[in-house]
């Protein structure tokens, strides 16, 4: 049975703050919508689901991330998740110049956990929190062309 990675989904607080930086960073916006019903329910598993999403993705085509912002029920604020915490740790991008990527994190807020990492000259690597706590890492490849 063939499989494909449709998106990875993240729960944030302001999905419109969210949207900025990623789109910021290079990604597209490719649909929004409110979802709310029986539906969203048993889809989620949650009675009373209702939300904003958004879906962006990779100019590429081929890395999607699932915005959702709650309206109902409320969130549930946690602590930011740790480098090394079981579960979900960080959304992963390449790009081509890491310091430009940096400056557009830092506009809004987003600051790397540490620095900036040289992995045996192949890549440059930097986990930044983003908005809603989120770890993304950059990663400028500098073997390429």
């Amino acid at each position: 049975m063939p499989i494909a990675l449709e998106n990875v989904g993240i729960a944030v607080r302001d999905i419109d703050a969210t949207i900025a930086f990623f789109t910021d960073l290079g990604l597209e916006v490719v649909g929004r919508d409110t979802v709310s019903g029986d539906w969203a329910d048993t889809a989620v598993g949650l009675d009373g689901n209702h939300a904003r999403i958004a879906m962006l993705q990779t100019p590429d085509g081929h890395g999607r991330l699932e915005l959702f912002e709650y309206i109902h029920p409320d969130a549930i604020e946690t602590e930011p998740t740790l480098p090394n915490e079981i579960g979900m740790h960080r959304v992963a991008f390449s790009v081509d110049d890491i310091d430009a990527s940096l400056e557009i994190a830092a506009r809004h807020g987003c600051h790397p956990l540490r620095g900036v990492a040289n992995y045996q000259d192949v890549y440059r690597l930097a986990y930044v929190r983003g908005p809603s706590g989120i770890i993304v890492m950059l990663a400028q490849e500098l073997t390429r062309g």
